[in-house]
């Protein structure tokens, strides 16, 4: 590589002059975005007056002679400095001159503006803080290609600053969401990640080993049965924010390491959690955005509650005609097999009722609505619909075309809840990996009583995507899982 060669010449030549390049501290004052608001609408500066000390990066860098301007940036956001050689001497300027596009420095001088208008910052001392080996992209095309960008995602955020604003705003809207659950009263806590057992969810697991115990743990799916046990133990409001595990695909709206928060009420059922859904993502919108009214991926969306509600069967027999409490299930499948779907495992009613959803309902599911009641057979831990048997009182909140959140009626019968259990471990047996296991010391918890409760899931990395009109979830996770270069 002839320019990193070239960069490695020049570290020397710095070196031999007496220059460290890789100290180790400088004093910083100011950020760029305090200069910026505090000068941004005044035209006259006084000059040699208001004196600054910044770091940053070097984005953008002319030399014109004794002079050269350049434009920094930190995390904040980028200024321009000017460099002068009769204001740092014949000795200092010879440095100046020698740094790249790409180095860190430190700056000291004063705030002025140019006669362009731009606010610039007239340098009276500087010094290198990092010498960069390797290029940034070429300046007018920058970084765009998605797959160097999300594994060398250090480069991105230094050369998109877009980028930097959408994990800033990430962290704004989990700030949001723990601020209004402290407000009302839930306390936030921590579960096993390492679990002996996995469960709280239909997926496959990924599988490590203890050496000194000398047995299995997986890293877990959800939090979910390790929060009940909370509830169990007199927590009345708790929450979780944390990373989740499945060992599966990778798509647009799935990455095998996620985060989501797990929220539980006692004395609550799913119809709370609907009303907490809606106050809180609505809530989040306002804090983060301003307003209730975003738009993502060209739809406009109006996040104002209330929502739609719409039953899981009503939906598809509104968006396919097909009724599925009356067509035989030989029909439904045959249905679904015409549009290339399939059912994982051995057939039931509720998985080909849940195919049939997603085939034909769940993409155009733009504005919010919560698709409620679902059939018992894909709802293992979920209380049963008063009123009607098949169906348990579970719903998902779909919002662009994505899913963002399940809650339930919790399941706190332990006899019930065993046979959901069994009924399990027989889909199991007939080939479905993602069946949930027997797990007897949370039955155990529940016999000696869990008060009837509310649960809820939000994904954050799909809540972030819709807040911030990003299309794939690798573009909202810092470090996304991807292929290893060689492949």
């Amino acid at each position: 590589m002839p320019l990193l060669e070239e960069r490695l010449r020049k570290l020397e030549e710095l070196r031999s002059l007496g220059v460290d390049p890789y100290p180790y501290r400088y004093q910083v004052d100011t950020q760029t975005r305090e200069i910026l608001e505090r000068f941004g609408e005044i035209q006259e500066i006084p000059e040699n007056e208001h004196f600054v000390s910044i770091a940053g990066r070097i984005i953008t860098k002319r030399d014109m002679g004794r002079g050269g301007f350049a434009h920094i940036q930190d995390s904040t956001g980028r200024i321009q400095i000017y460099a002068r050689q009769d204001v740092l001497g014949k000795e200092k300027y010879k440095i100046y001159k020698r740094l790249d596009i790409g180095d860190i420095i430190g700056v000291y001088g004063y705030v002025f503006r140019t006669r362009t208008g731009e606010l610039t910052v007239l340098v009276q001392d500087f010094q290198l803080l990092t010498k960069s080996l390797r290029p940034l992209p070429e300046k007018w095309h920058g970084l765009r290609d998605k797959e160097t960008r999300y594994r060398q995602r250090y480069l991105d955020l230094i050369v998109n600053p877009e980028v930097r604003e959408t994990f800033i705003k990430r962290s704004r809207i989990v700030r949001a969401i723990r601020d209004y659950l402290d407000e009302r009263g839930f306390l936030e806590v921590e579960t096993p990640i390492l679990q002996p057992l996995y469960g709280g969810a239909s997926a496959r697991p990924f599988i490590t080993h203890h050496n000194a115990l000398d047995m299995d743990l997986y890293l877990r799916i959800s939090d979910e049965l390790y929060l009940k046990r909370l509830i169990v133990g007199g927590f009345d409001k708790v929450y979780e924010i944390g990373k989740d595990f499945r060992n599966e695909g990778m798509d647009r709206e799935h990455n095998p390491e996620f985060t989501q928060i797990e929220i539980y009420q006692a004395y609550a059922d799913y119809n709370d959690m609907m009303d907490l859904v809606e106050d809180l993502i609505s809530h989040v919108a306002r804090e983060v955005l301003g307003t209730t009214t975003i738009t993502y991926q060209g739809n406009r969306i109006d996040l104002t509650p209330p929502w739609r509600k719409v039953s899981m069967i009503e939906a598809i027999r509104e968006s396919s005609g097909i009724d599925v409490t009356q067509t035989p299930e030989e029909k439904m499948l045959r249905i679904i097999e015409e549009k290339g779907g399939g059912v994982k495992g051995k057939p039931s009613w509720g998985k080909i009722v849940a195919e049939l959803f997603e085939i034909f309902v769940e993409p155009d599911l733009i504005q919010p609505t919560i698709v409620m009641d679902y059939p018992v057979d894909i709802s293992p831990l979920a209380k049963r619909k008063r009123g009607d048997e098949r169906l348990v009182e579970r719903f998902e909140l779909f919002v662009g075309g994505l899913e963002m959140a399940n809650a339930f009626s919790e399941l706190n019968d332990p006899m019930d809840q065993r046979e959901r259990f069994k009924e399990q471990m027989r889909q199991r047996a007939l080939g479905d990996e993602e069946a949930q296991v027997m797990d007897e010391d949370f039955i155990r918890a529940l016999e000696y009583g869990m008060p009837p409760t509310g649960g809820l899931g939000i994904g954050i990395d799909r809540l972030t995507m819709l807040l911030t009109d990003s299309e794939s979830i690798r573009d909202v996770i810092l470090f996304p899982h991807m292929r290893p270069e060689n492949q």
